[in-house]
Order: structure tokens, then sequence, then C-alpha cells
């Protein structure tokens, strides 16, 4: 059983895009949260975890079906206006997701769940941390501390690609798909095989132009698509 694990798409349909057409064959995918935000694409990229992807570009490998998704602080904030501490940048992606998505992407986003657990339980998701869904977890607090009973648990939110192995589990976290920030520009995402449970972290280069482009036509924060020339 290998897995896809995404995070932190953040409405970049370009950045989602190139990962699935550069992931290889897995048995499912699965989402840590954060579909929207930031980047222009969000009702695009909400479709296309929700496998509604009729509407988007025919050379891609969308999902065909649902993908097992937890709710980030963004999507709570689109779909329940709930506070958070958000930035300039973060707030103008937050409010052009609400005026974009339809009130069935917003319900969609609503009901997304803090934890889920898929893979018979062996697999955990969070986007924070397992007991604080808005807590940046970073690699240097990583731990075996953190496992609960699943074998692997994965986490996003910081736009860190990191994974460790321990005695108990692993602990994870993809990158982000469509904002890193780990220094590195190049959209994230990890595969997980569970049958000797390791962790292949992948990096995939897009056309960032195309975003920036995009970002200035949406009347978006011009620092939001600069940014991810530099992976900050």
């Amino acid at each position: 059983m290998e897995l896809g694990i995404l995070s932190d798409i953040h409405g970049n349909r370009v950045a989602l895009a190139a990962v699935l057409a550069d992931m290889p064959p897995v048995d499912g995918l699965v989402c840590a949260g954060d579909v929207v935000g930031y980047n222009p694409w969000h009702a695009d990229c909400v479709d296309a975890m929700r496998g509604h992807t009729d509407g988007l570009p025919a050379d891609v490998p969308w999902p065909t079906e649902e993908v097992p998704t937890v709710m980030g602080n963004h999507d709570r904030a689109v779909a329940a206006e709930t506070p958070f501490a958000f930035n300039g940048m973060a707030q103008a992606g937050v409010e052009h997701a609400t005026e974009q998505l339809s009130d069935e992407q917003i319900e969609w986003l609503a009901a997304l769940p803090d934890e889920r657990r898929v893979c018979d339980g062996r697999v955990k998701l969070v986007h924070g941390h397992p007991d604080d869904p808005d807590h940046y977890t970073f690699p240097e607090e990583f731990g075996p501390d953190l496992l609960g009973d699943e074998d692997v648990l994965v986490m996003g939110h910081t736009h860190h690609q990191h994974h460790e192995v321990y005695e108990d589990g692993i602990v994870m976290n993809p990158g982000s798909v469509g904002q890193p920030r780990d220094k590195d520009h190049r959209a994230a995402y990890a595969v997980l095989d569970l049958a000797d449970l390791t962790v292949e972290e992948h990096r995939v280069a897009y056309d960032t132009s195309e975003v920036i482009d995009a970002v200035t036509d949406a009347d978006l924060p011009r620092q939001i698509g600069f940014r991810l020339t530099q992976g900050r």
C-alpha cells in the first residue's frame, strides 16, 4: 500500500497539477489540510480534493474520488469565519476564497475534521499537532512522543518537508504543494510505503510565473506570487 501525501495546497492549481503529474503510481491520496488560501484557484483545488474534476484541465491526472482531507486553519477561516492571527497576505487569500467558493464548496470545507485516520487506523492525519490543530510543529519538535497507536503521523501547517523514523513509527510532514517555506521553491509532496514503513520525499518544479500573473490579475498582494520563487 503506497499513499501519496499532500498538504498546504493553498489554492495553487498549477503546483497541484505539477505534483499530480510527477507522482509515481500510488494506491491513494491523502491531504493534511489547507486546501485554500493565498493563491487564486481555491475552487479548483477544493474540487480536486472532492474528486469533482470535470471542469479542470484535462491533461492532468486529477483524483477520481474524494481525497481524505483534514481541516487546516485557512480552511477553517473560510468555512467558519474563525479568527486566526493572519498577516495581510493570508487574510487577503481568505477573503478571496470566501468570495470565490460556492456554498457547496464551503460546506465541504466546513465538514472537514481536525483529525482523520486512514488505512485501518495505521495513518493519522492532522494539520498542526495532534493536540492542537493550529500549532506549528517544526521538524526540530518531531519526536516519538507525538505518536499514539498509529504507525504514521502526518502533519502539515509549517510548509517544511521532513520526516523521522522511530522505533514506534514515523512522524512526517510532506511539505507544501502550493507555498513551500523551507528555502526550496519547488512544490513538495511525499509517498508513504506502508508495507515497509518508508517515506520518499519529492520536489517538482512548476511555472511560478503563471501563478504570479494570476495573483496579479486577482488583485491579491503581489508578494504572494513572488515569494513562490524563493521558497519562503
